[in-house]
């Protein structure tokens, strides 16, 4: 018995550490999009800064995860997209380490310019959650060996819309979580990680959601977990999906909130800034900001700051402690990845493949270096001291300073 619980801790502290040094998820170790550790090269692209390129089987604006050595990313192919790929590489090298392959078993109808692979995969250190829009979910180990697979579909057939679900799983202790709304069989669902069995499930809004859930820290209660819909915000506990509390207001369909320590973020009437409680109390508004107005990038919290790309490609900056206005640059757009940072820089992908690096240092904005891919890019980036790992419609590219 004793044995056991202490190889629970180990284990915990294993999965503690693999999340704060890697990129495990959508938008980082944090989903605030600013990495541990890592640099963002002020001249990316540019001579020797390119480490290495590799080809993708398929599409898909899914972003990659880095776990030690291995880049993780998830691809799908075919006429229908019901061929699911995820794929392993070296990250120093780019050599394929292992690629596994399933059949779709939920809907797998995508508008034209999105994939079957949106859902970026989450890993704990240990697994790897790869979540696509048809609603299945395929856990794999960091050698690619198989552990089980759940189509969600067959208890949800209705669930889904035509132009395809985005949502990205995160994981917490034993329980990785996936968000699934749309107008007609809305639910958020715990899942087992060794297993893949349910832990819990409960009703979501009918409405169409692509917003990712993200966890939070409710302090003396422990994590919680924080899912948007168009009606507002929700809190439930990540082991049982039991609602610790509720905000209704009007919140964005795209961007996915983002919490830092007390704070929580929120694209809602611009962004909308709530106070997080020590337990299961109602957060509290701290402030509202019309200067920012997320697309379909999520917002970025990194030194202090609140960062968010509009339609037209305008980056703005506004404190995080009380909204005032810091800053405004205007780039090159539409920009549907959300922006990285690294200490002082940051990287804005457009969606016709242009990376932008822009300077944060001093409480302002400065563009300082462009790259043209000509590549079609929808995926967040993601930064450690790997490497910097963009990710197309093609290829997976890494950059090194």
């Amino acid at each position: 018995m004793l044995r056991g619980i202490a190889l629970a801790i180990m284990l915990s502290q294993t999965l503690s550490a693999a999340a704060a040094s890697d990129w495990p998820a959508f938008r980082g170790p944090t989903a605030t999009g600013e990495a541990d550790r890592g640099v963002i090269p002020a001249n990316i692209g540019e001579p020797p800064t390119l480490a290495w390129t590799a080809d993708l089987p398929g599409r898909g604006p899914s972003s990659p995860i880095v776990i030690g050595e291995r880049v993780i990313v998830t691809a799908s192919s075919g006429a229908r997209e019901d061929r699911l790929h995820v794929l392993c590489f070296s990250a120093k090298t780019g050599e394929s380490l292992w690629h596994r392959q399933f059949w779709a078993t939920g809907r797998t109808f995508c508008h034209p310019t999105t994939a079957n692979a949106t859902p970026t995969p989450a890993s704990d250190g240990v697994r790897v959650y790869a979540f696509y829009s048809s609603n299945d979910m395929a856990c794999l180990t960091l050698d690619g060996e198989f552990c089980w697979f759940r189509g969600l579909a067959y208890d949800h057939p209705k669930a889904g819309n035509d132009v395809g679900m985005s949502s990205s799983p995160v994981v917490v202790d034993a329980t990785v979580i996936a968000q699934v709304e749309n107008k007609a069989n809305s639910f958020a669902i715990g899942l087992d990680t060794v297993t893949g069995q349910t832990r819990w499930e409960i009703e979501r809004p009918a409405e169409s959601n692509w917003a990712s859930p993200i966890l939070a820290s409710a302090k003396r209660g422990g994590p919680i977990a924080i899912l948007q819909s168009p009606t507002g915000l929700t809190a439930v506990d990540p082991a049982t999906g039991t609602m610790r509390w509720a905000v209704t207001t009007d919140c964005s369909t795209i961007p996915s909130p983002t919490a830092m320590g007390d704070f929580l973020v929120a694209a809602a009437d611009g962004v909308t800034a709530y106070r997080l409680p020590p337990s299961a109390e109602t957060p509290k508004f701290a402030w509202r900001s019309n200067r920012l107005q997320p697309a379909t990038n999520s917002p970025v919290i990194a030194g202090g700051s609140v960062f968010s790309v509009n339609g037209a490609g305008v980056l703005t900056a506004v404190s995080l402690a009380n909204g005032n206005g810091q800053w405004r640059l205007r780039l090159k757009g539409p920009v549907w990845a959300t922006p990285v940072v690294a200490g002082n820089r940051m990287l804005v992908v457009s969606g016709r493949g242009l990376m932008q690096v822009v300077e944060i240092a001093e409480g302002q904005g400065k563009l300082v270096h462009t790259l043209d891919l000509a590549d079609t890019i929808q995926a967040t980036p993601a930064v450690t001291n790997a490497g910097v790992f963009v990710r197309s419609d093609k290829k997976l590219r890494a950059y090194r300073e």
